[in-house]
């Protein structure tokens, strides 16, 4: 019997615990529940084979728990209804806060972003509930806008919410826009997704 044949049931277990604990530490959450659920899956396996009955049952507990939240998650990723945006002054002390507090990170996917709007431009926040999940600066030019940021919190990155923004094409249209294109050093656009073309480094959406 070779050493893989003798501990493979071991190794099953401390995967499906390294799992766990690598889930745990995940700030997305729709990526926090998928990981989640998988090491579920593991543990319910193991713990089956071993026969260890009562943390058979937590972990299928745990697996219903989180199918559950995975798919509420997917249900209001494009939901109207759960997503509002409010458009804000560009001076406003929250917003300024929120754009402070997370400088570093906005950096990282957007290098060209700058530190706060500069007057004049359009700044809106996308809340879900009470809880600011996003952040969008426009620099508007006759009937065109500028993306000068299009941020998301960490733990809603796998929502994009800023869609919601071009997605209420009311909100822009209320201001005269009929076209947006964004910013080229963008890291990561989902704008595709959402209705944009590509142009080159850019995307253009047309209202």
């Amino acid at each position: 019997m070779t050493w893989l044949e003798e501990h493979w049931l071991d190794i099953v277990g401390w995967g499906g615990s390294a799992l766990l604990v690598y889930s745990l530490l995940q700030a997305r959450l729709l990526r926090f529940r998928t990981l989640n659920l998988a090491a579920c899956v593991v543990l319910v396996v193991f713990n089956a084979l071993i026969a260890v009955w009562p943390m058979v049952a937590m972990n299928a507990v745990l697996c219903v728990i989180n199918l559950y939240w995975i798919v509420r998650l997917l249900r209001e990723r494009h939901d109207d209804a759960v997503f509002e945006v409010v458009e804000v002054r560009p001076e406003d002390a929250y917003f300024r806060h929120v754009l402070r507090t997370h400088a570093e990170d906005i950096r990282r996917f957007q290098p060209d972003a700058e530190p706060a709007p500069a007057p004049g431009q359009h700044a809106f926040v996308v809340l879900k509930g009470d809880e600011t999940v996003g952040v969008v600066v426009l620099r508007v030019e006759g009937e065109t806008a500028h993306v000068q940021l299009d941020y998301v919190t960490p733990r809603y990155r796998d929502f994009a919410p800023g869609e919601f923004v071009w997605r209420r094409s009311g909100v822009l249209r209320d201001l005269g826009i009929r076209r947006v294109v964004t910013s080229p050093h963008m890291v990561g656009a989902y704008y595709e997704h959402v209705g944009f073309r590509r142009d080159g480094r850019q995307f253009v959406l047309e209202l």
